[in-house]
């Protein structure tokens, strides 16, 4: 190849690069899945978890998990008999139970069902998740199935990132009723809490998220953006001192210019009196010079 055509085929466009495929294009090691959960599900249900924080309880009281084993069914004891939602969230726990870090939920152990529950929704997992699947492959009940049936968990949540669409389902007469978000929130009144979507920069990726947020729509902070909160108030504290020592020196500069000038007025007044003092000691000598002379002074 010539130097001449080597540079005419660099000069070339690249073709354009094709979209990279995902773990829901890709096969998985195990059989009928089809990947574990994306980044999407990592961080929804961390800014869930961060921002879950219903006033009115101790920490211990409260426990939000993602991904992790929710146990249904006491007399199954089999591994089919276990869900891992999503995201979901236990409040009311009974302090003198707390165990510190969980492996798994055991409901019928906890004795406590969690007050929320919610589902990303994937391509793989939407029927599933929405109730549309009759059954699970391995002839389980559905998500649906336990959330609503089985442990009739007070609020259903689904959320697709696809989409942005988030659906509200409510228990009402032992059944799954969808609702609307009133003033774009879903206010949860056994957490004290709201539940809205909130567009912003989360883990440096901005879209629409779901978030927690209190009575007044105020969203609740995360520990970064409360770090960033109390880093902000601090420099405006050490900026308010600074301002508060700059008018303290300004003050003090003021107070010595005054000083300077009484300082200066008093010496003037000085010199005044020195000055009217010796022209009257200068009369009487001359007066007294006169009299000597045998002159009347008053009469001159």
């Amino acid at each position: 190849m010539t130097t001449a055509s080597r540079v005419m085929e660099l000069e070339q466009p690249l073709p354009p690069q094709a979209t990279l495929p995902t773990m829901y294009d890709l096969p998985y090691e195990e059989v009928g899945q089809l990947g574990m959960p994306d980044l999407f599900h990592e961080w929804q249900a961390r800014l869930l978890s961060e921002t879950f924080q219903p006033p009115g309880f101790a920490r211990e009281e409260v426990f939000t998990a993602s991904d992790l084993n929710l146990y249904y069914d006491e007399q199954g004891k089999s591994h089919s008999r276990c869900k891992r939602p999503d995201w979901f969230a236990v409040v009311g726990l009974p302090k003198e139970k707390y165990p510190g870090m969980r492996f798994s939920y055991v409901v019928w152990d906890e004795a406590v069902v969690p007050l929320i529950v919610a589902e990303l929704l994937s391509p793989s997992t939407q029927r599933n998740d929405l109730g549309q699947a009759p059954r699970d492959e391995d002839n389980s009940p559905t998500k649906w199935d336990v959330y609503e049936k089985w442990l009739r968990i007070p609020y259903y949540i689904t959320f697709s990132r696809l989409t942005d669409e988030v659906r509200i389902f409510r228990m009402k007469n032992l059944r799954y009723e969808e609702v609307a978000l009133e003033n774009g929130m879903l206010w949860v009144t056994e957490a004290q809490l709201g539940l809205g979507l909130w567009r912003g920069r989360y883990l440096g990726e901005e879209r629409l998220w779901l978030r927690w947020c209190d009575r007044d729509g105020n969203w609740i902070p995360t520990p970064a953006e409360r770090a960033e909160q109390e880093h902000a108030r601090a420099e405006q504290e050490s900026a308010r001192a600074a301002q508060a020592s700059a008018r303290a020196e300004q003050e003090s500069a003021r107070a010595a210019q005054e000083r300077t000038r009484a300082a200066q007025e008093s010496a003037r007044a000085e010199r005044e009196r020195l000055e009217k003092e010796t022209a009257q000691q200068q009369v009487q000598r001359l007066a007294a010079k006169l009299r000597e002379l045998g002159l009347d002074p008053d009469q001159l």
